[in-house]
């Protein structure tokens, strides 16, 4: 017996290892697509549950993965009403609602994260939660703010919903509302500062169908009041009014009482028209004749020389006493200034 399990080691040694080592595997696995590696993972983790505790632990280590972002919170929602509402779901490790710091108020959304990841995939089965009166929805963090209402179709399922009467709550809302569909997220716009109703809101749906039934049923009839519904996409959108390219248009100077009061003349046609009442019509300027004039000379004639005038330089006498002497004065009374010496 024990000549066998020799005569097996050196059969393992002569080829260079065992065929099932770490380094022989990894070699198998790296060419595989990642489609091919979670279905063989997910095989074996059915089957093992050390392989399944394992694949959780590592998939739960990064807190990428169990963070959610939670938007449309009410603003008197705090982070321990937050934390109840998703602790059905699974242990939470961390859990608040975001503050401002200049006024201390809630800024309408938070975070949860939770220890597992499974509690995280569990809380994204059913995004949509009412808290405090509002339709909360959540996503994962590392999604960004936008999470799944970020999709292309998010024009066809959000509604605007205008003319609410104030004493229309947001559960109001979104049970008159959730006639034509499941609703994935809706409110009634609250001022932040006085917590009253603005008088408007918006309802989104999980389907463009069911946002479209409700655009198409005529009853919108709530709290006493015809409501206004339609797209929020194009109540938010400004119409922009196309400019138009500015055009010359003609038109007629003033003139005297009995002159053609018409557009600007065309050259070359005539405008009959009876003479003016108390006006002579002005008479046609006559033709000038066709007589050549003789052209300017190409190159101008010099000017004749000047002579030049010599002036005589006058000696000024210089006063003994310091008393700067009078200038003599020339033609008209203007001083006359000599050469200095």
């Amino acid at each position: 017996m024990e000549d066998l399990k020799k005569r097996k080691l050196d059969e393992t040694a002569g080829n260079g290892g065992s065929s099932d080592s770490e380094e022989h595997l990894r070699s198998l696995l790296e060419p595989l697509a990642k489609p091919h590696l979670v279905e063989l993972l997910a095989k074996l983790g059915s089957q093992y549950p050390s392989i399944a505790e394992e694949i959780k632990s590592i998939a739960s280590a990064d807190p990428v993965h169990r963070k959610l972002f939670v938007r449309g919170l009410a603003w008197n929602t705090t982070s321990e009403t937050l934390c109840a509402a998703f602790q059905v779901h699974g242990e939470i490790e961390e859990g608040a609602v975001i503050y401002d710091k200049t006024t201390g108020k809630s800024r309408g959304y938070g975070f949860i994260t939770y220890k597992n990841m499974e509690s995280t995939q569990v809380a994204l089965r059913a995004p949509s939660k009412m808290i405090d009166g509002r339709m909360a929805v959540c996503n994962l963090a590392c999604e960004g703010l936008t999470g799944t209402s970020g999709t292309p179709d998010l024009a066809q399922r959000k509604l605007f919903i205008g003319g609410l009467s104030p004493d229309v709550t947001s559960e109001m809302l979104l049970s008159f509302f959730g006639r034509y569909g499941d609703i994935e997220e809706g409110s009634v716009a609250y001022d932040k500062d006085t917590t009253e109703s603005r008088g408007f809101g918006f309802v989104t749906y999980r389907t463009s169908d069911a946002a479209k039934r409700a655009i198409d049923d005529p009853q919108k009839l709530l709290g006493g009041r015809s409501i206004t519904v339609k797209f929020a996409d194009s109540h938010g959108r400004k119409t922009a009014q196309p400019q138009l390219p500015a055009t010359m248009v003609p038109m007629g100077a003033p003139m005297a009482a009995g002159y053609p009061q018409s557009g600007y003349p065309q050259t070359g046609k005539a405008y009959p028209s009876p003479d003016p009442a108390g006006y002579p019509y002005p008479q046609a300027a006559p033709a000038y004749s066709g007589a050549t004039y003789p052209s300017p000379p190409a190159v101008p004639m010099p000017y004749a020389a000047q002579p030049q005038m010599i002036y005589p330089q006058l000696a000024v006498k210089k006063d003994q006493l310091g008393v700067p002497p009078t200038p003599p004065m020339g033609m008209g009374g203007y001083p006359y200034y000599g050469a200095k010496q």
